[in-house]
């Protein structure tokens, strides 16, 4: 089974797809990688999701991508008497510690946001319905002005977009979730509330090679190291929920185009993800601004497109993979969709790497081969060349389970596992069988083969091979 698509789709599981026949059936209409949200539900029904996606790849003989994503700092205000409603103009106190609040005054348990926060700076409540400016400071309280009033409900979300808070790149729940993800061999953890490159050195040292760690972008503050954020990080996702919050909602779709672009810079995959299909939640179809959304962002070249409530606790979750799979497949016939890839190219580093698979891609489009075949044990190689969004195909090769795992989210890139190759005839005998078996080639039909000499050794892609698919059970001829 292979995918008619270079884009993936990232499927959140939850209440409405949590069961084995409803996960078999989301991969198969398109899912090609599945979320694992950590801010809901218990250990064990995670556990048990997981398992589940274990087992239907068993049956289906193909790698399948799983990714936790963790909750992160959530700050939120404390109690507060029904009926309370805030008053554009009118004064509004935030304490450290009060008893419920009101229309003038509520307790905000958060040290941090006192410690960061100065006049003038804004405060936004409940997703940002409400937005309040602070006219006094102190260590543990701030009169505010209320801008955009409205009412006010207990336990409402705190967002603060003019500071950098100063929190832990992990909450205490999250150092849990981290830990149990991690002995579930989880492919990729997604990282909340990252607000500098810091925050994800230290989750890359914990987690230590275990999985690849995917930077959130959802802080504006963010946005001022974005470049640093992302060389640290393994892949990025466009967190555009609190980013439409703390930043004018019109400025989101410019910068999801440069933070992905930036990713595709590095060679780094790039997800992008929220209310892509929202109206699914409840309907059998879109509406028609849904789907331009899911299409620029094929469009930009990410790596992949993410389903939240739609697939977690929505009426229509396979429906909608469905109708992200369409969408996809629509944009990357479209003639446009090339010049847009091809006019979003990056320089090559200056590594023997790059520099072979920038001419493999190259020497792919001038012969019309059928596949680019990668041979990689890191997966690094196959991350390089769908860097490049070539118009063939990126068949990934590597006896490493985990490697064709977290590459199943990767643009382009289809994974197979096999035993490294032994010789150069090897080496072409298999990636001929691989290319017929898996239905991207027949016979008297090129490839271009990348491998590493010494075989069997990581990180030493320095050799580049064309070969013919032979008749002679799959042996390949130079």
């Amino acid at each position: 089974m292979h995918r008619m698509r270079n884009v993936k789709v990232l499927a959140t599981l939850g209440p409405a797809s949590a069961s084995e026949e409803k996960i078999r059936a989301l991969f198969e209409a398109g899912a090609d990688a599945f979320r694992l949200n950590m801010s809901h539900g218990t250990h064990e029904g995670v556990r048990e999701m997981y398992e589940r996606i274990r087992n239907v790849e068993a049956e289906l003989g193909r790698p399948i991508c799983v990714l936790a994503d963790l909750q992160g700092p959530k700050l939120r205000v404390g109690e507060v008497a029904p009926g309370s409603e805030l008053v554009a103009g009118a004064s509004f106190r935030l304490s450290l510690k009060h008893g419920p609040g009101d229309s003038t005054a509520a307790e905000l348990p958060h040290k941090e946001i006192f410690e960061a926060i100065e006049v003038g700076a804004a405060l936004l409540l409940d997703d940002g319905k409400l937005r309040l400016e602070v006219v006094e400071a102190g260590e543990d309280y701030a009169v505010t002005r209320v801008v955009v009033g409205g009412p006010l409900s207990s336990n409402k979300g705190v967002n603060v977009p003019d500071a950098i808070l100063p929190l832990p790149a992990l909450t205490p729940k999250d150092r849990r979730d981290l830990d149990f993800a991690l002995s579930l061999d989880v492919d990729w953890v997604a990282l909340s509330f990252v607000q500098r490159p810091a925050d994800v050195a230290e989750v890359k040292k914990i987690v230590a090679g275990r999985a690849f760690v995917m930077a959130k972008i959802e802080k504006p503050r963010a946005l001022d190291q974005l470049d640093e954020i992302i060389e640290v990080a393994d892949g990025i996702m466009v967190a555009r929920g609190d980013l439409g919050v703390e930043l004018p909602i019109e400025q989101v779709p410019g910068i999801q185009k440069s933070i992905t672009r930036a990713g595709r810079r590095a060679g780094k995959p790039v997800v992008v993800a929220t209310q892509m299909l929202e109206s699914m939640i409840d309907a059998p179809v879109p509406t028609r601004a849904e789907v331009s959304d899911v299409a620029n962002a094929v469009f930009e070249g990410a790596d992949a497109v993410m389903l939240s409530g739609e697939s977690a606790v929505g009426d229509f979750p396979v429906e909608a993979v469905a109708m992200m799979d369409r969408v996809a497949q629509s944009v990357e016939h479209d003639y446009q969709f090339r010049e847009a890839i091809d006019a979003g190219r990056i320089e090559p580093e200056t590594t023997t790497a790059d520099a072979i698979t920038l001419a493999a891609r190259q020497v792919a489009e001038t012969l019309k081969a059928a596949a680019i075949i990668c041979y990689t044990a890191s997966g690094s190689t196959g991350l390089r060349a769908s860097r490049e969004r070539p118009n063939v195909p990126i068949l990934v090769l590597t006896p490493v389970t985990q490697t064709a795992r977290r590459l199943a989210i990767a643009w382009g890139v289809h994974c197979v596992l096999t035993e490294d190759a032994s010789s150069f005839l090897d080496m072409v005998i298999r990636a001929s069988r691989v290319a017929e078996g898996e239905g991207f080639a027949v016979t008297g039909d090129r490839l271009v083969i990348t491998a590493g000499v010494p075989f069997g050794s990581p990180g030493r892609t320095n050799i580049l091979r064309i070969a013919t698919v032979g008749t002679e059970r799959g042996r390949g001829r130079d």
